[in-house]
């Protein structure tokens, strides 16, 4: 069977895929894996990056013996997939992200990190603090957080994958879009999706941008029907 590697994004750990992974197991080899500091992994002695992670993703799939695997990426996990695809294209198939930010400046980093105030969630958002605490237990979720912030805005300054960037990345890709998700506009994914060589879009309907609220029958179809 197919490998396909399956990524989480930012704050988020690969229990969120576990249905995801499960409704795909029968067409594939999946594999999860969750990046230093989340689902309860170790912190890494060097802050949260792209690179970093992308780095994780190559020992696991050497780990896994694996030379070469389809991803799909949610949120950041698109973005990690797709600096994987522009450094790494050796070690990658197809590619699927949804719901990913590819553009990335001090304003929008300013703008993004507002919502990782652990303060503010444990006020007005009780349930989600308390589920960030057990994802990512034992660690400190607000620890996650806060090297999630500085992460991001090391992106607003630098952002890893300049536009140019994509138009070299030759993997076949889908990139997908939640038609209710407002973190990140239809413009910017238009602008990436239009900019890679070998890339194919699609729309989820009723899908906002938490995954727990992705409209999965839909997201199955399309990586069933891209990645064959």
């Amino acid at each position: 069977m197919q490998p396909l590697l399956l990524l989480h994004g930012a704050i988020g750990a690969s229990d969120q895929l576990v249905q995801i992974a499960e409704e795909l197991s029968d067409n594939y080899k999946v594999y999860t894996l969750d990046f230093s500091g989340h689902g309860g992994n170790p912190f890494p002695a060097e802050p949260f990056s792209i690179p970093l992670f992308a780095q994780e993703v190559l020992a696991f799939l050497d780990k896994e013996g694996l030379g070469k695997v389809s991803i799909f990426g949610y949120s950041m996990g698109g973005y990690v997939a797709m600096y994987l695809a522009k450094h790494h294209p050796e070690r990658v198939d197809e590619i699927v992200t949804l719901a990913t930010k590819f553009y990335w400046d001090e304003a929008t980093a300013a703008k993004e990190t507002k919502m990782l105030d652990a303060g503010k969630i444990e006020e007005k958002l009780p349930a989600f603090a308390a589920a960030l605490q057990k994802r990512h237990a034992p660690n400190d979720w607000k620890e996650v957080l806060s090297k999630t912030i500085t992460m991001l805005n090391s992106m607003g300054q630098d952002n890893p994958l300049k536009p140019d960037d994509y138009t070299t990345i030759e993997n076949p890709c889908m990139i997908l879009l939640g038609d209710r998700d407002k973190m990140i506009t239809l413009d910017e994914t238009l602008q990436v999706y239009k900019t890679l060589p070998n890339a194919q879009m699609g729309m989820l309907p009723n899908t906002h941008h938490p995954i727990e609220q992705v409209n999965v029958p839909y997201l199955l179809f399309y990586i069933r029907q891209f990645i064959r």
